[in-house]
């Protein structure tokens, strides 16, 4: 929601277009929050149609140049911009948990699972190398060559605002094309730090650019005729929406949607371990990530053991400020706090069994904060909203099936297909999962399967649209368009024409 009203003392965060801060004109921002402290802490500007063309418009003078750098330079580029972000990553987790609420440890992850990707794109000259056959006809040369789109635009959401944009800009730049970067505007800073990062690792001004705004900002870059292409991940409605939008204008689009993931945990499983990882897989960064675990399915024959483990373990998990060494931290906003607690009632209207309540914990933090602790809730019918919608909270849900068959049926009638796990000790029974389950991201023992950046982050079903992974090859075949050459030179001393070239 935007607020036209003074600020008073508090920061406003700008746009960073052409290498430094524009201060926005619109006379709208909306509000930023310490969720901890449950009050404002800053405002952040929402950019008018002046503002987005200001940006594209940097974004495209910049092109010639950038795509026109050497190799070499771009490369250094590249290493100095992840040198400074490894040295300097603590500051970074700290606005994190200043602006989402995530704990200090959970910030330092996404940072980590970012710099993997900075990382892969280091190897930008050999990923982005061509191909080349020799005399495939006589005289006759074909090869290929990569070259970047142009401008390039990225939609991120709250809940990662350092890790998504990283699974884009650094290949994006890498490969010689430039951005304009529209954070969520729940958590805008961390981009705005990011983008003075970069100028300090010495990228010219305009390739990298940051523009804060509302559904206008977003509208603005799918509409724009200088914007080649849009890398989104967030809610599938919204995905959808980007998708439709941008193809219809003609761009190349990525578009990463919601998510249900599914833990199966069979009977051989050990027990202890699958207790561990739905905690961490279910209530990590309070649940608000789209490879959290937010569906329990256990085989009927161990179910009340596993839920008795879980249980167990919640009791011991310290809620509180992300700054005081907690276990979870609060979630972004008081709104969204308030929706997802709202399921804890209708699982027990649906007649499922509210295991731990996370409303009115005890909590290491300022009593305003936007509080909601772990809970777990059993034998959840598969009709119910609990079940069927994507919460994006703290809320683990328990269904018990009979069989294996049973909770692969229930994983594969499901509209979303991001992730999903199973937990077990039967190496055929993995191997049979992996192939039948029809999910884009398969956990074996592992429960937020999350790839590394040198294979490619993507679902199936709802939780995609298009064909676009993210990150690993895919992000570099889907920064850079390839052109094919087919070339023959006429060589004089054999009789062919004479262009102009001294003869040995």
């Amino acid at each position: 929601m935007s607020d036209d009203v003074s600020t008073g003392q508090l920061p406003v965060v700008n746009h960073w277009v052409g290498g430094a801060e524009l201060v926005s004109t619109s006379g709208r921002t909306a509000p930023v929050f310490d969720p901890a402290l449950g009050r404002q802490s800053k405002s952040v500007a929402l950019a008018n149609a002046a503002e987005i063309d200001a940006a594209v418009a940097a974004a495209k003078a910049a092109f010639p140049g950038w795509r026109d750098t050497s190799i070499t330079k771009r490369q250094q580029v590249m290493f100095a911009f992840r040198e400074l972000l490894n040295a300097r990553k603590g500051e970074l987790a700290e606005i994190l948990t200043a602006e989402h609420g995530k704990v200090l440890s959970d910030a330092a992850g996404e940072i980590t699972r970012g710099l993997e990707v900075v990382e892969l794109a280091t190897g930008f000259p050999h990923l982005l190398k061509g191909e080349y056959s020799e005399n495939v006809s006589t005289g006759v040369d074909v090869y290929s060559t990569k070259q970047p789109l142009g401008v390039v635009g990225i939609i991120s959401p709250f809940n990662f605002p350092a890790m998504v944009p990283m699974w884009f800009f650094p290949i994006a730049i890498a490969a010689g094309n430039t951005v304009v970067l529209k954070p969520s505007e729940k958590d805008p800073s961390a981009a705005n730090w990011l983008a003075e990062l970069f100028k300090e690792a010495g990228l010219p001004d305009g390739v990298f650019n940051v523009l804060h705004g509302d559904k206008e900002a977003v509208d603005g870059l799918l509409n724009h005729s200088d914007v080649k292409s849009i890398s989104f991940v967030g809610s599938t409605p919204i995905a959808h929406y980007i998708y439709e939008t941008a193809a219809r204008n003609g761009k190349r689009v990525q578009a990463l949607g919601g998510a249900k993931n599914h833990m199966l945990v069979l009977p051989d499983a050990d027990l202890d371990l699958a207790a561990d990882a739905a905690i961490n897989a279910g209530f990590g960064s309070a649940g608000e990530r789209c490879m959290a675990i937010s569906v329990l399915v256990a085989v009927d024959t161990i179910a009340d053991e596993l839920v008795a483990k879980i249980q167990q373990r919640m009791s011991g998990l310290k809620i509180g400020d992300g700054r005081r060494n907690c276990d979870m931290g609060p979630l972004v906003t008081e709104v969204h706090r308030d929706k997802v607690a709202s399921y804890i009632d209708i699982a027990a209207t649906d007649g499922a069994t509210v295991v731990v309540d996370g409303r009115g914990i005890e909590v290491d933090g300022d009593a305003d904060g936007f509080w909601l602790g772990p809970t777990l809730i059993d034998d959840v019918p598969t009709t119910s909203k609990v079940y069927l919608d994507e919460i994006f909270g703290p809320v683990l849900s328990v269904v018990r099936v009979h069989s294996y068959e049973e909770g692969v049926d229930l994983i594969n009638n499901g509209a979303y297909g991001n992730g999903t796990a199973i937990f077990t000790n039967d190496g055929g029974a993995a191997r049979r999962f992996q192939n039948e389950v029809e999910v884009g991201m398969i956990g074996i023992n592992v429960p937020i399967p999350v790839p590394v950046a040198y294979h490619s982050f993507g679902g199936v079903k709802d939780s995609i649209f298009g064909d676009s992974k993210a990150y690993g090859l895919a992000g570099f075949r889907f920064f850079t368009q390839e052109k094919a050459i087919t070339s023959r030179w006429l060589d004089p001393s054999h009789g062919g024409i004479n262009l102009g070239f001294p003869q040995n």
